[in-house]
């Protein structure tokens, strides 16, 4: 089974305060994007009991029994019995980055787990274990736009407004952690209403959707503001940080003609 998790961006993203659990109340929309990472799983038929796993591509901190793919793997073998698996995660989605790859390829293993073994989970019964495991996991379960308040585990679908459009995805390669960006982040209290938002034309979004963390993230990473300044003198429409950072998008309605200074930048670029 090779399987391909894909990546999202937040369009607008405002933090209204600190909950009593620790985390953030948030409002945004989580949006799927093409870049993916691949995943490869293998029966194992060697008589181990135990899970094995292989990471190649880009690197991530930690052990390979912390990632969040052996996370879900654990989580349900909680509750089902099935075969123990060989694993391959090939990481192109930069960690760090605003754009969910854990999450992505938590709930991948999810869902591929649930159907390859035939354990009977429906939708919302994998969203409540990937809600346990990280705020957007949940998301990922249909990896479809939603509107997304809570903590990020409330969804509700909007419309795909960004169809027939071109995303162009630039990574400074600066690792932000996300319990850091929200330690800095000031609660701004906006009061935005993204689902009205969305649906007016993306060329309106510039002056009205906004990103709370950039504000501390520019501040501290100064490059990474300078990058969104150049994806709008580059023709985009609407530039906007992705989560807490640090990759930046911008959208457009053609092809984007990338400046050859920003090209080294470029994680992904083309379709919607």
């Amino acid at each position: 089974m090779v399987v391909f998790p894909r990546a999202k961006i937040n369009l607008g993203l405002t933090v209204s305060g600190k909950r009593t659990d620790g985390y953030h109340d948030i409002e945004t929309v989580f949006y799927p994007v093409p870049l993916c990472d691949a995943m490869e799983l293998v029966v194992r038929e060697d008589g181990v009991e135990d899970d094995a796993f292989k990471l190649t591509g880009i690197g991530l901190p930690g052990k390979g029994e912390e990632n969040l793919v052996i996370t879900a793997l654990k989580r349900l073998r909680e509750s089902f019995k099935f075969e123990f698996l060989k694993i391959h995660l090939h990481k192109v989605i930069p960690p760090g980055a605003g754009l969910g790859g854990g999450s992505s390829d938590a709930a991948c293993m999810l869902c591929t787990v649930n159907r390859y073994f035939e354990l009977s989970m429906d939708k919302e019964d994998l969203k409540t274990i990937a809600a346990g495991i990280g705020s957007d996991c949940a998301f990922f379960i249909e990896s479809r736009p939603v509107f997304a308040s809570g903590r990020g585990e409330i969804m509700e679908p909007v419309d795909p407004v960004l169809d027939g459009f071109q995303i162009l995805l630039l990574n400074p390669g600066i690792k932000i952690s996300t319990k850091e960006a929200y330690g800095d982040c000031i609660p701004s209290g906006r009061q935005i209403n993204l689902k009205q938002l969305i649906g007016r034309p993306v060329s309106e979004w510039k002056d009205l959707m906004v990103n709370d963390f950039e504000k501390t993230i520019f501040r501290k990473f100064p490059g990474v503001g300078s990058l969104k300044e150049r994806l709008y003198k580059s023709g985009a429409l609407y530039c906007s940080m992705s989560g807490s950072g640090a990759t930046l998008f911008g959208i457009y309605h053609g092809k984007p003609d990338v400046p050859d200074d920003l090209k080294g930048y470029v994680i992904y670029s083309g379709d919607l």
